[in-house]
Order: C-alpha cells, then structure tokens, then sequence
C-alpha cells in the first residue's frame, strides 16, 4: 500500500510532522538516520536536513540532492508513534 505523503513541517529536534492524502498525520524522528553512513549521514547537518520538500510526484520527502525516503517507510514509522 503506497499513502503519498501531502505536507511535512520540521518541528525542531529532527523530527518532521507529516501529513498522508488519507488524513493520517503523526511525527516521523529522524534521529535513527543519524547514525547511519553514507547518503544518510548529511542528515546530521541540521541545514541540510532543514532543506527538504514534499515531492508530488514520489509522494515523499526528498531533499535537493535527490535523497529521499520511501512513504511507506515513513508511514510505517508514523504508525509505530501513534501506538507509543
């Protein structure tokens, strides 16, 4: 099941609220990501991470050099903060 994601605003934190086309909203943390190497690990700038955008046509957030992560990721994530 793929839920394109329709607006995303930085909290402050690392975390982003995200709201998906079928009205579910909740907090996706970036903070896992930060540990990461590679791609993921220009995260840890906070300019960087400040400077993504909701993509319509992926229906996810991406950032300008092209990295993203997948909605369904996402939305999974979101799910597990809505039950904590």
């Amino acid at each position: 099941m793929l839920i394109d994601i329709i607006d995303a605003q930085y909290l402050g934190d690392f975390k982003l609220k995200i709201k998906f086309e079928n009205g579910r909203e909740g907090i996706f943390s970036l903070r896992k990501y930060l540990d990461h190497k590679g791609v993921f690990s220009k995260l840890n700038d906070l300019n960087y991470l400040k400077s993504f955008y909701v993509n319509p046509d992926l229906g996810t957030i991406c950032w300008p050099d092209g990295l993203d992560i997948a909605p369904e990721r996402i939305y999974s994530e979101v799910e597990k903060n809505e039950k904590t």
